[in-house]
């Protein structure tokens, strides 16, 4: 008998040599994204980076789980947290009333301002000017829904990704398109012949989106987020991918 224990014991703790005794596997964050809005979250070769990346994963960092980011269209994202696909939505997003009705949202943790991008040359200088004119935006986000209020759906050609509408104001088949203005540099930049309006379309808050049941999470990434942005982390990060002008 105390052989048979003693051979048990090798045994057990021989597993626990490879496993881990004790040791518990942590917790997955799953983070859902369109990584196409440089330089929020963009592909560098397979990887998927930028600030929404590295906030997610400070964030993880402070709640001791493992960060897995998702990449999905836009208009997929609160569908994929309010399902379950997901625990959190990080992708430039930004809070509004309409949102707030089917996902509850983070503090914000960046500001964001959608202007407008058009051709070196263009008759539309100021926001006036959009008046009846063809408007590439990308689906579902602020500025498809700011465009198709002020301006109407029939002046709004809708893109899955915000590249989708650059190229097509490159090609002339829209006059002008609305998107964040990070993005909007890095588009610019990488096509020659677009310009950013001075004028400012809409300043609004981005934040991450979380399922209206899952309030636990909902604290613990506020109180991370108050965290990062004691220790100076947050704006650390912001700065790395933003330059001050």
């Amino acid at each position: 008998m105390k052989k048979f224990l003693s051979v048990a014991l090798v045994l057990v703790l021989t597993a626990c040599m490879f496993v881990g005794c004790g040791k518990k596997d942590k917790k997955t964050l799953t983070m859902a994204t369109n990584a196409y809005f440089p330089p929020y979250e963009y592909y560098d070769g397979d990887d998927i980076v930028g600030i929404d990346v590295e906030i997610a994963q400070a964030i993880a960092d402070k709640l001791d789980m493992k960060l897995k980011v998702e990449d999905m269209e836009f208009d997929s994202i609160i569908t994929a947290v309010t399902a379950g696909k997901a625990d959190i939505g990080l992708a430039g997003m930004t809070v509004t009333e309409d949102r707030l009705k089917s996902i509850n949202f983070s503090d914000s943790y960046a500001k964001g301002v959608q202007v407008v991008i058009v051709k070196e040359g263009s008759d539309i200088q100021s926001i006036d000017d959009l008046a009846g004119k063809k408007i590439g935006v990308q689906l579902a986000t602020t500025g498809d829904i700011y465009a198709t209020d002020d301006f109407g759906s029939e002046c709004v050609e809708q893109y899955n990704k915000g590249n989708d509408a650059v190229m097509a104001l490159v090609s002339g088949k829209v006059d002008a398109v609305i998107i964040d203005n990070e993005p909007a540099k890095s588009f610019v930049a990488a096509n020659s012949g677009l310009v950013i309006l001075e004028t400012e379309y809409v300043t609004e808050d981005y934040a991450a989106c979380i399922a209206k049941d899952n309030t636990e999470l909902l604290e613990k990434v506020n109180d991370a987020l108050a965290e990062l942005k004691a220790d100076g982390t947050l704006q650390k990060i912001i700065d790395k991918y933003i330059k001050a002008e």
